[in-house]
């Protein structure tokens, strides 16, 4: 007769068994995995796990040498230091763009270029298919100003990267840097060309065909002439599709006050006030100055200063901080001591984080114009709003990285809107959009007097770092 042994027991000792087998499998596949992370630096199977760790192993800036190259790209300027002059496809401005590019191809990203002259440096992901995570800023500048405005969000993606790569870290999702062409309206009156046209304007596409600067030459000759829209004319295959990357970020110095005076490190942008700009021109009878008596005269420089004074009333009736109004560009003819202004140019920028407002600031401004027209005997010739934009909104996901990220590396944060363009705000119709921001010396800006400490820089550049690691897992 066959001997019978107890199920139960029989089942606990196979069970017993497997266990020890599959543990000692797994200890073997542990101790292979660990050998293939010490040997290669980077994660083989968890990949997320890495970034759970990743604060509290301190991520290292090189700030000396990241002060180094901010200094070395102020040197590439039509003015002397300390001010920085880089207009768009100057030769300073050509020879700014091959700098950015021999340090991306240092950092080991493989470089592109678009028809206008946006850059791109890739960090390839161990999932490529996947959109990628992208940060940048600009490198232009207007006439005399400083070297930290938009070169922070530039330098300082590339030194995130380095330091990234230093750390050990892998991203799943590829990641990018993105120099965008012409942020500043300095040489055409666009701002932000380069990330609109990203964005699929195919309205600036067709402005950009019969664009001009001061010296009449056009968009496209000088385009070319910078080595760039060399085989077509065709802009809008610049466009980027919705959806191209999974995140874009932003690093800035803030161009404002607030972090500086609040002792608070870190600035999270939860939204991009909409801006608009608005071109007016007056014409009246102009004359000589003595031989015209005053009841006679039709004086187009009293009538811009009349509006300029309007907008400045109307944005404070608002009622609301946020709401802001500046006439940037105010300018007679013929522009002689001697002379009544025949005609005047008025150049007026509005801006406000509620469109709706906004746009009923411009409507009462325009509405001035005309009582101004009928009062002082002028005609109103021009009232063109050349951009009307909407507001952009911080993605929630990217703030809470941000916020996250700002919270493991022990820096003071808070949450608070820009004021500010920013390619931000049109990168904000490809992808979802975050932007971090820095303080900077008084809150001065677009002068030569801006500044930014090296610690607040690094903050910045750790806090970029550390988010788009997370990002890059998501």
């Amino acid at each position: 007769m066959a001997q019978r042994f107890p199920l139960l027991p029989f089942l606990v000792l196979c069970l017993c068994s497997s266990a020890s087998i599959i543990g000692i499998a797994h200890q073997h596949e542990d101790f292979t995995t660990q050998t293939m992370e010490d040997f290669s630096g980077y994660p083989i199977h968890e990949p997320h796990s890495f970034i759970q760790n990743f604060a509290s192993s301190s991520l290292s800036v090189d700030t000396e040498s990241l002060q180094n190259q901010i200094d070395e790209l102020a040197t590439f300027s039509d003015t002397p230091a300390p001010s920085v002059t880089r207009v768009l496809y100057t030769e300073k401005d050509v020879l700014a763009r091959r700098y950015i590019k021999n340090l991306m191809g240092i950092s080991g990203l493989s470089v592109r270029e678009d028809a206008v002259g946006n850059i791109f440096g890739r960090w390839d992901g161990y999932e490529p298919n996947l959109p990628a995570v992208a940060t940048g800023s600009h490198i232009d500048a207007i006439p005399y100003s400083g070297k930290y405005d938009g070169v922070v969000g530039v330098l300082g993606a590339i030194e995130a990267i380095n330091s990234l790569k230093r750390s050990g870290f892998k991203p799943r999702r590829s990641l990018e840097i993105i120099l965008f062409t012409s942020e500043e309206p300095t040489r055409f009156g666009i701002s932000c060309l380069g990330s609109r046209l990203l964005a699929g304007s195919e309205v600036l596409v067709k402005v950009l065909q019969t664009t001009f600067d001061g010296q009449n030459r056009s968009f496209l000759d000088a385009a070319r002439a910078a080595g760039y829209a060399k085989d077509q004319d065709d802009l809008s295959r610049v466009f980027l599709r919705k959806g191209s990357y999974s995140a874009f970020v932003e690093l800035h110095i803030e161009q404002g006050p607030i972090l500086e005076e609040e002792g608070i490190s870190i600035g999270i942008v939860t939204a991009i006030a909409a801006p608009a700009s608005i071109k007016v021109e007056f014409e009246g009878n102009g004359g000589h100055a003595g031989a015209v008596l005053m009841p006679n005269r039709n004086d187009a420089g009293l009538a811009a200063a009349e509006l300029a004074l309007a907008v400045e009333k109307h944005v404070l009736e608002s009622g609301s901080i946020d709401t802001v109004g500046t006439v940037g560009i105010l300018e007679l003819h013929p522009g002689a001591i001697n002379s009544i202004p025949s005609k005047s140019h008025l150049e007026i920028d509005t801006r406000d984080i509620d469109e709706q407002r906004r746009n009923n600031v411009i409507e009462k401004i325009y509405q001035s114009a005309i009582k101004i027209e009928k009062y002082r005997g002028v005609r109103l010739s021009e009232f063109k709003i050349v951009n009307q934009d909407p507001p952009a909104l911080s993605d929630k996901s990217i703030t809470e990285a941000m916020e996250a990220a700002s919270k493991e590396l022990n820096l003071p944060h808070k949450l608070m809107i820009s004021r500010a363009y920013h390619d931000s705000l049109f990168m904000a119709r490809v992808s979802p959009m975050g932007m971090i921001f820095i303080p900077c010396y008084k809150g001065y800006s677009h002068k030569p007097e801006e500044y930014a400490s090296h610690q607040d820089i690094a903050n910045g550049v750790k806090v970029l770092a550390l988010t788009l690691a997370k990002l890059s897992l998501s």
